[in-house]
């Protein structure tokens, strides 16, 4: 009886420590899944950004990514929340805001990829020609430095101002030499642009900006930036990372995404020029 106990004991004692093993496996075997599971978070502009990112989300998930975009309706949240860890990328931004940006606010964010430009527009407010500008009208620019400097450069190429020679990129109103018109140039922070129409006589608008307010390039603008302005040029939209992760195999996934030919057609048939793809 005593050999039957200690055997029944020791069988018990067996089961027990197989079924430990087996937990443990599925418990690794969870914990694998898990780590497996791939997911990109990416602020966006809420358009043409995040509409462009939806078409992308598909061609990452036959990578084995899924995607989740986070809008913003700013242009600061998105760099803040990416430099903090919230995010693992960006997109929204051109490469001199970028670098504006990090100049200011000591960030360490970098382009991995450049996508789209979207052309500034001059759109009509009070005054619905730009030959109908009166002496001393109101003209709304966006207020950070290098989205201001772009919109002067629009105004400077319709023959509303002059600025200084080497203003450029880095123009602000205080560089205008010439105003024939007496324009007073009123700074608004981009995302107001849109809804101030009404209280000016004429606004340069951002191309995201203008598409969630439907104002159309193609239609509504007054004056629209040429393709082969230095605007058009230096301020493509960029995928934007924090430094040290522009070449992990997660960024050039959501890169490839978003230069895919999906995307791609996917932005000519719905922007009508007003987004223009760079790639």
């Amino acid at each position: 009886m005593k050999k039957l106990w200690k055997k029944t004991l020791a069988a018990i004692l067996a089961g027990t420590l197989v079924l430990g093993a087996l937990v443990g496996c599925g418990a690794k075997k969870e914990e694998s899944t898990k780590e497996e599971t791939k997911k990109i978070v990416v602020g966006a502009s809420p358009s043409p950004h995040a509409d462009i990112l939806k078409v992308a989300k598909k061609q990452l998930e036959k990578e084995g990514y899924t995607l989740e975009i986070k809008e913003y309706s700013d242009y600061v949240q998105p760099n803040t929340a990416l430099e903090s860890g919230d995010l693992d990328a960006n997109y929204f931004q051109h490469q001199p805001y970028l670098d504006d940006f990090n100049k200011e606010k000591g960030t360490h964010l970098v382009s991995a990829g450049v996508i789209h430009y979207e052309p500034f527009g001059i759109f009509p407010g009070k005054t619905k020609s730009l030959d109908d500008l009166k002496d001393g009208a109101i003209v709304a620019v966006p207020n950070d430095t290098t989205n201001e400097a772009r919109a002067l450069l629009l105004l400077e190429a319709q023959g509303l101002i002059k600025l200084k020679d080497n203003a450029s990129l880095t123009a602000t109103k205080k560089d205008i030499i010439e105003n024939k018109k007496n324009l007073e140039i009123k700074e608004l922070e981009a995302a107001q642009i849109p809804r101030s129409l009404k209280d000016v006589d004429i606004a340069v608008v951002n191309g995201n900006y203008a598409l969630e307010a439907d104002l159309e390039v193609s239609k509504d603008a007054l004056a629209v930036e040429d393709a082969d302005s230095l605007g058009a040029k230096t301020y493509g939209n960029i995928v934007a990372v924090k430094k040290g992760n522009e070449d992990n195999d997660a960024t050039k996934a959501l890169v490839k995404a978003l230069q895919s030919d999906d995307v791609k057609k996917y932005i000519e048939d719905n922007y009508n020029g007003a987004v223009v793809p760079l790639f």
